[in-house]
């Protein structure tokens, strides 16, 4: 999610460093805090990639500033974690919220379509958060107050998504909704 967030975020446009990181908490923060002992190692990870480039530009009315750029190779990387997430990417809510963000980078349509087809395959696939003996519990059968709220909740926010991404696919293939 972090080099994702640091390929998208460049791509929209150059930013220092101190900059990157309150966009990408913004973005991920209240999932999984960044940190300057996270985004830094990640950054140069990047540059010494050759996927980021570091230039001095004057401060307004302050010293030089440090800015980071993506460079050609990195709008390459962008595109194929964009077009070809791995599984975790489609299945954790956090991960695939973070390339959401970023999707709208992706010129072909049909390559969208492909990623959000296969959250929406995820998501109709049958699951649940408890099992009793290898079958999901049913809401109504669950005991416990907060594990049903669990549930609840979760079944409301799978609906929404999956009425959110039939209606985009509807949109991106061109069909009427």
């Amino acid at each position: 999610m972090l080099t994702l967030s640091i390929l998208g975020f460049l791509a929209e446009r150059p930013l220092h460093a101190y900059e990157l990181r309150r966009r990408i908490s913004d973005l991920i923060g209240h999932n999984r805090p960044v940190s300057d002992g996270a985004l830094y190692p990640a950054v140069n990870r990047l540059r010494q990639a050759g996927h980021i480039e570091r230039r001095a530009e004057p401060g307004e009315s302050a010293p030089t500033r440090q800015v980071l750029r993506i460079t050609p190779s990195g709008r390459v990387e962008l595109l194929r974690r964009l077009t070809e997430p791995k599984e975790t990417d489609i299945t954790d809510g956090g991960a695939f919220f973070t390339l959401l963000a970023f999707l709208g980078q992706v010129s072909d349509p049909a390559h969208r379509a492909v990623v959000l087809r296969r959250r929406l395959a995820f998501l109709t696939a049958p699951a649940g958060f408890f099992t009793h003996s290898g079958r999901p519990v049913r809401i109504k059968d669950e005991q416990d107050p907060y594990r049903r709220g669990m549930l609840i909740m979760a079944r409301a926010a799978q609906q929404a998504e999956r009425a959110w991404l039939e209606e985009t696919l509807h949109e991106l293939e061109g069909k009427p909704s």
